[in-house]
């Protein structure tokens, strides 16, 4: 990890047009619609922005985009990367890096999970208040860490307090059923066995996903404001498992999305 290369892909990101977000949004599987409120003044393609990654997912579009929305600047990440692509966890958390010295101070996080806690249904959302990291490693485990911040990142309330309280009160006023719990990240891409889903209920995750957690430590690691809320594409019951359909879960993410924009809309009026 280099900061010069991090440099590098601002300079280019602000002669783009990238000009002093205030807020960062990373959208998850299936979760592209978001882009259709923004009114968007740049964009480029991942490909095209030097040091980026390239999402090599199907469902990931790959693209970022700056603009606004609800009178804020956002910058967007439609598309992420994730370690069974083959990345490592610097490289996937590169762009959250890139987003802070582009001036962001609030990053808002969106993913698909299955849901473990089998009192959460399919199409509902999740605020996720606390993570279990699962995939292995840390993004924050490199020799010159302690360039980029504290080596030791306090993880005690990863997720932010005040957005979190925020975010609760707009989901009773919009009716909007919002379950809290904690996300668990794998590696995949395969999905869980029935002993695993199990394993997973066991030590307390209410959903998992395989995407998240990385980003959610750098963004800690960086100081930001962080808000993460999964919206549940299936139900993980180990009693009556049936077989895992992609697309399926991408139309659920889909039809369940307006929720979570109807949410963060307000939550950036706030």
């Amino acid at each position: 990890m280099n900061i010069e290369t991090i440099k590098e892909t601002t300079k280019f990101l602000i002669q783009k047009g990238f000009h002093f977000p205030d807020v960062g949004i990373v959208l998850g599987t299936g979760l592209g619609q978001l882009v259709n409120h923004i009114k968007i003044e740049a964009e480029v393609d991942y490909a095209d922005i030097p040091n980026f990654p390239v999402s090599t997912v199907e469902f990931h579009s790959g693209k970022l985009l700056f603009g606004t929305l609800e009178n804020k600047k956002v910058v967007v990440m439609q598309g992420r990367f994730h370690l069974y692509e083959g990345y490592s966890l610097q490289e996937i958390t590169f762009p959250i890096r890139v987003l802070k010295a582009l001036g962001i101070q609030t990053l808002l996080i969106s993913n698909a999970a299955g849901a473990i806690n089998l009192n959460f249904k399919k199409g509902d959302l999740m605020l996720i208040e606390d993570h279990i990291n699962l995939q292995g490693g840390s993004p924050l485990a490199f020799k010159n860490v302690s360039e980029f911040g504290e080596r030791f990142t306090d993880m005690s309330e990863p997720y932010d307090l005040n957005l979190r309280h925020s975010i609760i009160e707009i989901a009773k006023a919009q009716n909007i059923i919002l379950h809290k719990g904690v996300y668990a990240a794998v590696v995949g891409p395969q999905l869980e066995t029935k002993a695993e889903y199990r394993y997973l209920k066991i030590i307390g995750a209410d959903a998992v996903g395989m995407s998240t957690v990385p980003e959610v430590i750098v963004a800690n690691h960086l100081g930001l404001a962080v808000l993460a809320v999964s919206v549940l594409t299936d139900e993980c019951n180990p009693d009556d498992l049936k077989p895992v359909n992609i697309s399926e879960i991408i139309a659920l993410a889909g039809q369940a999305e307006p929720k979570m924009i109807s949410l963060f809309k307000e939550l950036l009026k706030e």
